[in-house]
């Protein structure tokens, strides 16, 4: 491996070993490869890393037989011949924001003076100006000229390639059909945002269940964990959709079981349209009442005029077609309007003189 790496070359390895000082890299059988230890220790000096981890590292060079890493330049350390380096090798640099100037923002990098243009600041999540000021931050030299007296830094490409890795490691486990572990984020009127390992997913209010939810706050509550199943994952333009309903039984998988021709049910209106009333008659499932079934109307009838969504009504099942998930209804007295009459006439079977006019004419 060592003849074939060039100064600058990225690579993705194995920590073999850490130490005080020292990472070890695996490069091959024979050889390993050394990075400061000090590059990913936080300000305590720990590291987040350990054995086995893998890790992209920049070749810089070889020292005294040791093949040599970094994951940026430090900033403090670098020289006139490290940063020119950097530039040629795309190797990213640490570097202090000394002050907001015309335009952007001065930034020391080791001795030398480099500018970053407001625009190359910050990605994503925009802060003010000033919040960058006096911070120590990664850059990607753009523009090294003049022998180095002209230096152009980006904060943003390297925001935009970390960016760019971590969203081609969400593709390759976020892909359509996969079920995954989110956090409901935000409520909205369409549903709801959900956070996939940092990334947000749409879950539009028709996929929260197959019962009609008017609200997603109804269903989910921000913070909630849940599993989703992905519907569409379209990573060229960012938009991942997916569905709380896809990991629940749909109903008409047991709408042939709960539900037969000729049964009488009150239910609710749940869709008008210009051909008839959808009415609701169990969790998730509809039927159809055709404009033809209903009294009192014509093909020309506005039915929105004469029926509301939520109002109660009862009908009798004439087919089921749970294959197509179909349900044709006609409208039938309601259950209360039966259960009154079948006592009216109870009553009036104790009564004989009142229940049958012609015997008590006789009596007469």
């Amino acid at each position: 491996m060592q003849n074939r790496l060039e100064i600058g070359q990225q690579i993705e390895t194995e920590i073999v070993a850490i130490t005080d000082s020292t990472i070890f890299l695996d490069l091959n059988e024979k050889s390993e490869g050394v990075l400061d230890r000090a590059e990913l220790a936080d300000e305590n000096g720990q590291v987040s890393v350990k054995e086995g981890d893998k890790i992209k590292v920049y070749f810089t060079g070889e020292v005294n037989g040791e093949m040599r890493f970094t994951v940026k330049i430090a900033g403090q350390k670098a020289d006139k011949a490290m940063i020119e380096n950097a530039f040629n090798n795309h190797i990213p640099v640490e570097g202090n924001v000394v002050s907001e100037i015309k335009g952007g923002y001065e930034v020391k990098i080791g001795g030398a003076r480099a500018f970053c243009p407001y625009s190359q600041m910050g990605f994503k999540k925009k802060e003010e100006p000033s919040y960058y000021v006096g911070k120590t931050l990664t850059f990607i030299i753009t523009e090294y000229k003049n022998d180095g007296k002209n230096i152009l830094v980006s904060n943003r490409q390297i925001g935009e390639n970390e960016y760019a890795q971590s969203l081609g490691k969400l593709a390759s486990q976020i892909t359509e059909g996969a079920i995954v572990e989110a956090t409901v984020d935000s409520i909205e009127k369409f549903g709801a945002f959900v956070n996939i390992q940092g990334f947000r997913a749409l879950l539009p209010i028709s996929e929260l269940s197959y019962d009609r939810v008017t609200d997603a706050g109804e269903v989910v509550e921000v913070g909630q964990e849940i599993k989703v199943q992905v519907l569409k994952a379209d990573w060229k333009n960012e938009r991942v959709s997916v569905s709380l309903k896809a990991l629940q039984q749909d109903p008409w998988d047991v709408a042939a079981d709960k539900l037969s021709v000729g049964d009488k049910i009150d239910g609710e209106i749940s869709k008008i349209m210009d051909f008839g009333l959808f009415v609701n008659l169990d969790k998730g499932i509809d039927g159809l009442v055709h404009i033809s079934e209903l009294e009192d109307v014509s093909a020309n009838t506005n039915l929105k005029k004469v029926y509301k969504i939520g109002q109660k009504m009862s009908v009798v099942i004439q087919k089921i077609d749970a294959e197509n998930k179909r349900i044709s209804l006609m409208p039938a007295s309601s259950k209360e309007q039966d259960d009154t009459a079948a006592k009216y006439l109870s009553s009036q079977a104790d009564d004989g003189d009142t229940y049958n006019p012609f015997a008590a004419f006789l009596k007469k």
